[in-house]
């Protein structure tokens, strides 16, 4: 098995020659490499040894193609899209809040009063957001993408800070709400603005996986 591996990393590595990051992605096969072995003990037929590992992980080849292909998608690109990503759901939010309150259209105000039912349902899809935030990060950076995670969280969380200030403030009359801005929604936003960057961790730490 030992020899196994080898032969699978040198092979990898020549396939990664001009790849950045071709140490640390060969340090990262070669600790699942060991974590996938182990399980394959049992196995005695080298060719179904490999057979189970390109299964598992694909063909050097494959994985190195994956790599360089994710060299195209740029950090900065990354952030700006989730970031531009939240911008529209509040824009959105807005101009739905906006013309429930300013506008007497009998549609509309069905629309808000279904969506005002379930105030749950609306934080857990939001949640969602963050979640696949953290995750293709993950995926797609890898153990890099930690602090571009960090970064992108903290920028587009600033349009949530800026309508907790507006509200809080009451610049933002608080009838436009109605009937959100309850005590018991109140509480679940402060529960879940807490929850969201360890959704996002998590889900950066699955999609690192993922990634190999």
């Amino acid at each position: 098995m030992e020899r196994l591996k080898n032969e699978f990393l040198a092979e990898l590595a020549q396939s990664l020659i001009s790849h950045p990051d071709k140490e640390s992605i060969l340090n990262d096969y070669d600790a699942h490499l060991d974590e996938l072995l182990v399980t394959l003990y049992t196995l005695e037929d080298e060719s179904e040894i490999r057979d189970q590992v390109y299964s598992r992980f694909g063909t050097p080849k494959e994985i190195a193609d994956m790599w360089k292909e994710e060299l195209s998608v740029t950090p900065s690109k990354m952030k700006w899209l989730f970031v531009a990503v939240n911008i529209c759901l509040f824009v959105g939010g807005a101009i739905l809040t906006i013309a429930h309150n300013l506008l007497d259209w009998g549609w509309l105000t069905k629309v808000w009063n279904q969506l005002t039912s379930f105030p749950i349902v609306i934080a857990l899809i939001y949640s969602f957001f963050w979640a696949l935030l953290g995750y293709e990060i993950g995926r797609g950076f890898g153990h890099k993408g930690r602090k571009l995670m960090k970064g992108t969280f903290l920028i587009a969380l600033l349009p949530n800070i800026l309508l907790m200030i507006l509200t809080v403030f009451k610049i933002i009359p608080h009838e436009w709400f109605s009937p959100l801005l309850t005590e018991s929604f109140i509480g679940i936003c402060i529960i879940f603005t807490i929850l969201l960057y360890p959704i996002c961790l998590i889900s950066y730490r699955w999609g690192k996986k993922a990634s190999v």
